[in-house]
């Protein structure tokens, strides 16, 4: 463990290859919104040649969730961009790099030197104040009209910690293994500033500020102790992130000055936001509103939390990727439909908006159906079969499949969007449409069923000899098309829509249409 205290030799941040991270804490799935900070953290990697890395923060083990760190790796695999370094790449490098370990809590050794050399230095002091002490604290604030009270440059200094105490009394309570922890020791009235590549200059004066914890008492780091740690003794270049941890950012930028370490830059991007008003898109969102938050299912292995996701949905990686890229930014052209390497080539920092995204789940399905549209003909072959056969319905041959997939495709958003309106492809009708048997079946519908019949009989029923017996029949008879074209829609597909009537008799055949429109004569 000794070999995690070394940190990498300053460079000018200019001549760094460009090493950027994403690091989620296993307290559950990955939200839509963590995979849309991967894939930007990913794209600007790519796009410099740089390295993206996966860590895991999981530094407060009693959020822990089983299974939430495979969800994540297996998340981003589908999406298709896998880390070059961390957890996931360690079938690419042993231990998943010459940084590891990648997850925080095995990292524990190596925090207690830094926040010491916080301590050494008067950047950070020991605080004794138990629970109930600063419970009741807060209580007398809250009665005295201050509801938020903090634990400031102001209010350490009536508090019990090494500011206020002696040193000997400090030193008696640390041998007595007393109860503490770490916290920062916040400058009083100091302006923070620091460049964000989205937002700009930022400034925040310290007496907004607290004296944050850096260490527990039981030896783990806090996030924003670790974080720091972590980035720079992995070479983490620039820090893309989402815009919850702005707050956090003055204090972290502190902490690299305290260390004397140059500081990565900066980019907090904006929120997801819900789509039917404001604030931030949750899981409570997609359960009511009727759609996913998550990449993929979630079975939550201590509660029997279950939540679907898009994988599952039928939506193609590629474009719930070009979907999430949208979301917070844009080319700067009429440009939609992007593949992963084009969304490389195109991905700007500068471009990502301030203001927050508002998601819309229909814009989401177009993007899967201008990707569905995309794919080669054998890919989306391969996939109604599949799917087919996931029904249980039975396909007679490719070249039938092939033709009965292109019959639906046009509005399709999804491969199964072909199925569902398709069963009487596959079987003649269980059912007819009632209110247009009320409609359109009148007492001589039988009597053209009858005689359209023998007619498409004399033909070799393929699409264009059907279709022009059929308005030689209307022709002849002085009948309009309403009297007669649903009436045998009516009789093959049990429906008035879908696609040409001709094309469907000529897909499954004489025999079958012959028998469905003896069955509705005898029937209806």
């Amino acid at each position: 463990m000794v070999g995690y205290l070394c940190p990498p030799k300053e460079k000018h941040m200019k001549n760094r290859r460009v090493r950027v991270r994403f690091a989620p804490s296993p307290t559950g799935p990955l939200h839509m919104g963590g995979v849309r900070t991967a894939l930007y953290n990913y794209l600007f990697a790519k796009q410099n040649g740089g390295d993206f890395l996966l860590r895991v923060e999981d530094t407060d083990q009693t959020r822990f969730v089983p299974g939430a760190e495979a969800y994540i790796v297996e998340a981003l695999a589908w999406c298709g961009f896998s880390p070059d370094e961390g957890i996931g790449a360690e079938d690419k490098l042993p231990g998943g790099g010459p940084h590891a370990p990648y997850r925080q809590s095995e990292r524990k050794p190596m925090y207690r030197a830094f926040a010491d050399q916080l301590l050494e230095a008067g950047h950070a002091y020991y605080a004794f104040d138990t629970p109930e002490d600063l419970d009741a604290v807060r209580e007398r604030a809250k009665q005295a009209g201050n509801p938020n009270w903090q634990y400031n440059s102001i209010t350490r200094t009536s508090m019990k910690n090494s500011l206020t105490l002696s040193e000997d009394e400090v030193q008696r309570r640390l041998d007595a293994g007393e109860a503490y922890v770490i916290r920062i020791k916040m400058p009083r009235n100091e302006e923070v500033k620091f460049e964000d590549r989205i937002r700009g200059w930022v400034s925040v004066n310290t007496l907004n500020l607290d004296d944050k914890v850096l260490l527990k008492g039981d030896g783990m780091p806090t996030y924003h102790l670790a974080n720091v740690v972590d980035d720079y003794s992995m070479e983490i270049t620039h820090v893309i992130r989402g815009e919850e941890w702005l707050p956090s950012a003055p204090l972290h930028v502190l902490l690299y000055r305290f260390f004397g370490w140059t500081q990565p830059e900066f980019a907090h991007l904006p929120l997801l936001l819900r789509p039917d008003g404001n604030g931030k898109l949750s899981k409570r969102d997609g359960d009511r509103l009727g759609f996913p938050v998550f990449p993929l299912n979630w079975n939550n292995q201590e509660t029997g939390e279950t939540a679907s996701g898009y994988r599952e949905r039928g939506f193609y990686p590629q474009a719930f990727v070009n979907m999430l890229a949208f979301l917070g930014w844009n080319p700067g052209t009429n440009q939609e439909i992007f593949s992963l390497e084009a969304l490389i080539e195109a991905f700007n920092l500068n471009k990502v908006n301030k203001a927050g995204a508002r998601f819309d789940f229909e814009k989401a399905k177009w993007f899967n159906q201008q990707h569905l549209r995309l794919l080669p003909e054998s890919e989306l072959l391969q996939a109604y079969i599949a799917e087919a056969s996931n029904r249980g319905l039975e396909i007679p041959s490719e070249d039938f499949a092939r033709r009965a997939m292109h019959l639906f495709m046009d509005r399709a958003e999804f491969i199964g969007d072909t199925l569902d309106p398709a069963d009487y492809l596959f079987a003649d009708p269980r059912s007819y449409d009632e209110a247009m048997v009320a409609k359109k079946w009148t007492a001589e519908a039988p009597a053209y069923l009858s005689d359209l019949d023998s007619l498409f009989a004399q033909t070799d029923y393929t699409e264009g000899p059907l279709e022009a017996c059929f308005k030689n029949y209307l022709a002849e008879k002085s009948f309009g098309f309403g009297q007669v074209g649903p009436v045998l829609r009516l009789a093959i597909a049990g429906t008035t829509q879908g696609p040409s009537i001709f094309t469907v008799m000529e897909l499954i055949g004489s025999e079958a249409s012959h028998r469905r429109i003896q069955t509705a004569i005898s029937t209806l």
